[in-house]
């Protein structure tokens, strides 16, 4: 499924994480990695000069500068390179979210493979609206593949993966990250999770929903999963599916906690927009922050069917 694997990186600690989960996946799918850091963005027009995004510092780029930090990108990951055998490392020049989709695309690459930050002081800045990196917006949004996001230590990863949630809230753009994750789950045997998260918005005056209210919404999340989603599975026994209220990504986190997930796959957006003009959804963005384990952002049909 995964025959060529893009690993956008800046180079620096805070995508070791990101990194762990790429070259797992390279060994784990016999894939082609391509670790690949944007160096710097050119200062005006067709300047000689860019400003390096890790250090900020303005820097003269030549063939010879571009093979440096190469060479030092090998050293970052020398551990790892250690037990692979079909990864390439590349840099380039340019406004980061714009070299990766434009390497994605000349790749053709099955997956982007990037963290939540690139920033040290992002990390961990959970209780923050729009924390989650600007670039990783902006290749999410444009993407023509799922984006894998990583922004923690993963604790299972996928070389043991087991157990995917598909968190679905039933709408058209959640179609095609559930047939990702069905995809995915078939091909490598792993049990499929299928979950949607009734949202209990406080009503006028702070009341809340009655109970009776709350049960007619529940039979009538269940009734369109059963009618538009289980029939894809027919043939695949290995799924479950849950429908909790509350708040959205509190509950995910809850659900992929349960069940022990390795992955959890959303859709990049949930209103019925162009794909070019969504945001990142807030819900996705929360469980992005704090999930334990990767996120798969699905933004188009593209590659998840």
């Amino acid at each position: 499924m995964f025959k060529k694997i893009l690993f956008a990186t800046t180079a620096s600690p805070v995508c070791d994480d990101a990194a762990k989960v790429a070259f797992d996946l390279e060994l784990k799918w016999d894939a082609q990695l391509i670790v690949f850091h944007v160096l710097g963005i050119p200062t005006r027009g067709y300047s000689p000069f860019v400003t390096d995004v890790r250090t900020g510092e303005e820097e003269q780029v030549d063939p010879d500068y571009i093979e440096w930090v190469k060479e030092e990108m090998k050293n970052t990951y020398g551990d790892l390179l250690k037990d692979s055998e079909n990864v390439t490392i590349d840099a380039a020049v340019g406004f980061p979210h714009r070299e990766i989709l434009r390497k994605a695309r000349t790749e053709n690459v099955d997956l982007i493979v990037m963290g939540a930050h690139t920033r040290p002081e992002d990390v961990g800045a959970s209780r923050y609206r729009n924390v989650v990196g600007s670039t990783m917006q902006k290749v999410a949004k444009g993407a023509g593949c799922p984006v894998a996001i990583i922004s923690r230590p993963c604790t299972t990863c996928w070389k043991l993966f087991s157990n995917i949630v598909i968190a679905t809230d039933l709408s058209k753009a959640s179609k095609s990250a559930f047939l990702w994750a069905f995809k995915l789950a078939k091909e490598v045997n792993a049990n499929l999770h299928l979950f949607h998260a009734l949202d209990l918005e406080v009503g006028p005056g702070g009341q809340g929903k009655a109970q009776e209210d709350i049960e007619k919404r529940i039979a009538a999340a269940k009734a369109k999963i059963d009618k538009e989603y289980i029939p894809q599975l027919k043939g695949f026994d290995k799924y479950t599916m849950a429908i909790w209220e509350g708040t959205p990504y509190v509950e995910i986190l809850k659900f992929a906690r349960d069940r022990q997930a390795d992955l959890i796959v959303m859709a990049h957006h949930t209103r019925e927009i162009d794909p070019e003009q969504a945001l990142l959804g807030s819900i996705v963005e929360q469980v992005v922050l704090r999930s334990a384990c990767p996120v798969a952002s699905v933004n188009r049909p593209g590659k998840a069917v």
